[in-house]
């Protein structure tokens, strides 16, 4: 009966957790998908809230590492002056990967319908729970091109 129990207590603590897990993986894909239509709506500031509001923000691309929501915000804008830069975005082919009960990995595949081109990538993206929910610390996005 002893064996029992601890089985029935280790399945019950192993479905919370794939609950936990699950959950978690919703939420941040509803992070992702918030930045996708922000994008896609020429909202740059919208894209941006999927980022943590913190100078220790990391985001490397092009062989540049910036530091900072500021900096990282301003580097889109540069970057992206008009719609018809900006085009339309997809996140596809998204891995996540919960790390711990507050941080998350997460891989996928960016890809921009514009007029004249189609460029795409590949990210890896780490995210931290906040009180304002996931946010990204750490983006690593690289162009295919």
């Amino acid at each position: 009966m002893k064996y029992i129990s601890i089985i029935l207590i280790t399945l019950l603590l192993s479905c919370q957790n794939s609950v936990n897990t699950m959950s978690a993986k919703e939420d941040i894909l509803k992070v992702l998908m918030s930045q996708q239509n922000a994008w896609n709506e020429g909202d740059i500031d919208g894209y941006m809230q999927g980022y943590l509001k913190s100078d220790s923000l990391r985001f490397a691309s092009g062989g540049n590492i910036s530091y900072g929501w500021q900096n990282t915000f301003e580097r889109y804008a540069a970057g992206y002056p008009d719609r018809n830069t900006m085009g339309l975005l997809t996140f596809s082919e998204i891995d996540i990967s919960i790390i711990s009960d507050d941080s998350a990995l997460v891989f996928g595949k960016w890809e921009l319908e514009r007029s004249s081109d189609h460029p795409w990538g590949l990210f890896t993206l780490i995210l931290k729970k906040t009180p304002e929910g996931w946010r990204i610390v750490h983006d690593h996005t690289s162009s295919a091109k």
